[in-house]
């Protein structure tokens, strides 16, 4: 349990000023930073408000009581002050947890929520604050770590003071939940140290036939096969700087520290799955993702480990839902980055909705890469960025949803992954029935997608060539050794 939280002071500082200089009555908002169960202590790096939502309206706002004229009299002006209470758009805050928590880096998450409120509307508010409290952590729920609490820092300007409380998580949440905790500010963004990890994935996801009758998609067999590796992930080795992790030390040098993985020597799955008669199909998913983790001094060696394996997972997923929500918003053919050759309907579908079973050719496509943007004290936060997409996109999210500003010098910007996440999958018709494909074009343009009867010839053409070869290398021999003989 978090007993004790320590705030970036520099950065809390000028998030005070910035709300007493705006003269607004409450404000909510996100806050970042990091919660150490190790150590059972908080670390706040910053403070980012909540963005109006669509209709304009603030996410948060002061709600003050009903007058009644027909009562004799008026009550007093602070009776009335005492009675106001706060009005929150949850769902809003939540879905800004959710998208900021997709820019965060191993050890950096959304830890919480932040309000600018008097002591009367803050004490008014309990259960609507622990109820947004929730909602921001089931949008942007961490991995793995068994963390069940979150932080409500509440920031008064009447009298003007910082109080920190610790919510504890539970399916029916009450104003109990909450239990202060205390609170200093101090330097923490400096104290940080930083992990570099640039892993290599190559992944065969077998399609099953048990599946078919499910309509199983390209979204659902990613989504499936990135929990799998999540979990053989955590039992990677790791190298830092060329040393192997082998205890709970801590780091004592400065500077970046490169971040190998190791994972164990695995049967190849592709091999495997084709000798299975449940399994009709595989999709391949390949390529490298960059991670970066930020790490206390006084956290474990291991830590860090942990945080760039999460930061993986949580990356390619995120990949993935960006696929699917764009899917939600366009029903029309995609183009960004994607070939899909199928002629029937499927082909009007989003990628990530196209049933596997119904695909006629095969299908190639590319997940958005991430890229790095400069944030707090040598700290990065990312971005994703699809095929078609400028680094202006990325400008935008940052003014969005983090209210900052990007340097206008592109060259900060680290774009480490070079090419983008793909994603290939053999046709259901290819795998299973291959002499009755429908004749098709044997090559498009790219040369991505081949027909079955090229590819069929293209096998047989050496083996048919090799039994002539063999003939005559035979018949060379026996050619050769009745000369020998003769000869003596």
């Amino acid at each position: 349990m978090v007993k004790a939280v320590v705030g970036e002071e520099t950065q809390l500082q000028l998030a005070e000023d910035r709300l007493a200089q705006s003269s607004i009555p409450a404000q909510v908002g996100l806050v970042i930073g990091k919660l150490s169960s190790t150590l059972d202590r908080g670390f706040v790096f910053d403070l980012v408000p909540t963005p109006q939502n669509d209709a304009g309206q603030p996410a948060c706002s002061i709600l003050e009581p009903a007058k009644d004229n027909r009562k004799k009299g008026s009550k007093p002006k602070s009776q009335t002050s005492d009675s106001s209470s706060l009005v929150i758009d949850k769902d809003w805050v939540a879905e800004h947890a959710r998208q900021v928590s997709r820019m965060m880096v191993g050890g950096i998450k959304v830890v919480g929520i932040y309000v600018w409120a008097s002591e009367a509307a803050f004490k008014n508010s309990t259960m609507v604050l622990c109820q947004t409290v929730k909602g921001v952590a089931e949008a942007a729920s961490f991995l793995g770590d068994g963390l069940d609490e979150r932080l409500l820092i509440h920031i008064c300007y009447s009298p003007r003071r910082w109080t920190c409380r610790n919510c504890t998580l539970s399916s029916n949440i009450t104003s109990s939940s909450l239990r202060p905790c205390d609170f200093k500010m101090g330097r923490v963004l400096n104290s940080l140290q930083t992990f570099k990890c640039l892993y290599n994935f190559d992944l065969r996801l077998p399609i099953y036939q048990e599946k078919i009758s499910k309509s199983e998609t390209f979204s659902d067999v990613l989504s499936n096969g990135i929990s799998i590796y999540a979990k053989e992930l955590q039992v990677a080795k790791a190298m830092i700087d060329g040393n192997l992790v082998v205890n709970d030390e801590t780091c004592i040098t400065d500077g970046l520290h490169e971040v190998e993985l190791l994972l164990p020597f695995m049967k190849d799955i592709y091999i495997e799955a084709c000798s299975q008669k449940d399994v009709i199909g595989v999709v391949k998913f390949s390529g490298s993702v960059c991670s970066f983790s930020f790490l206390n001094s006084k956290e474990p060696i291991s830590q860090a480990v942990t945080d760039i394996k999460d930061d993986i997972i949580r990356s390619l997923q995120n990949r993935l839902d960006i696929i699917c929500d764009e899917a939600d918003e366009d029903l029309g053919p995609p183009d960004d980055g994607i070939r899909e050759a199928s002629d029937d309907s499927s082909s009007e579908k989003p990628i990530s909705q196209l049933v596997l079973c119904s695909l006629r050719k095969i299908c190639n496509f590319s997940l958005p890469r991430r890229v790095f943007v400069p944030w707090l004290a040598g700290l990065f936060i990312c971005d994703h960025l699809q095929s078609s997409e400028t680094l202006e996109v990325v400008k935008d999210h940052c003014v969005e949803l983090m209210s900052m500003e990007v340097p206008n010098d592109a060259s900060t910007i680290l774009e480490p992954e070079e090419e983008a996440l793909r994603v290939i999958t053999r046709s259901f018709w290819d795998v299973v029935l291959p002499s009755s494909s429908p004749p098709s074009p044997s090559q498009e343009k790219g040369g991505e997608i081949t027909s079955t009867e090229n590819s069929q010839k293209t096998i047989k053409a050496p083996y048919v060539n090799f039994i002539p070869a063999v003939f005559v290398l035979l018949l060379s021999v026996l050619v050769g050794y009745m000369l020998v003989r003769n000869s003596y």
